[in-house]
């Protein structure tokens, strides 16, 4: 009985069609992007590209971006500055000097100036990498910018009934169209 409920229900019907969610504009003709002119704009002026792309919402979030890397970058050179100077007066022999972390020991001290000047680094090549990965996406958004979907993409489900073997199968048939 379940089985020729879902049957039913599931005869001829369209579970999914471009056509019925997306309507046909056929005026609108696609203006072609040239990939190469979008990654040299994005390496010229970081945002550019994306202009060229039409993708305005993607320059206040590149631009964010390079605004918090380059927030810690200033803070981990800061606390590496600070230790560092700390590790200064530690050394120095001069009484007049006072170590700021009187509860930090020599080797604490340059652990710490080293862990701040290694994040600090690591920073300046993710702020390189993040550079890079701004013309990727220019150019690979110019890329697809020009790649058409037609309009026919749908999936067909319904009951199937097949002969294997001299017995009858009850199944289901899926169908794509592209």
């Amino acid at each position: 009985m379940i089985k020729i409920i879902i049957l039913i229900l599931l005869t001829n019907t369209y579970l999914f069609s471009q056509n019925n969610l997306v309507e046909s504009d056929t005026s609108k003709t696609l203006v072609k992007l040239n990939p190469k002119k979008a990654a040299t704009l994005s390496a010229i002026l970081p945002g550019l590209g994306q202009i060229y792309n039409k993708q305005y919402w993607k320059v206040p979030v590149i631009y964010g971006g390079y605004i918090i890397i380059g927030h810690y970058i200033k803070f981990n050179n800061g606390m590496y500055f600070e230790f560092k100077n700390a590790l200064l007066m530690e050394v120095d022999g001069i009484e007049s000097t006072i170590n700021p972390f009187p509860n930090f020991s020599e080797s604490l001290l340059e652990r710490n100036m080293e862990f701040w000047r290694r994040n600090r680094d690591l920073l300046i090549i993710f702020s390189g990498v993040y550079y890079l990965l701004n013309i990727v996406d220019a150019h690979v958004f110019a890329h697809l910018n020009e790649f058409n979907i037609n309009e026919d993409i749908s999936m067909n489900i319904k009951p199937s009934l097949k002969q294997i073997n001299n017995s009858n199968i009850v199944g289901i048939s899926i169908k794509f169209n592209f």
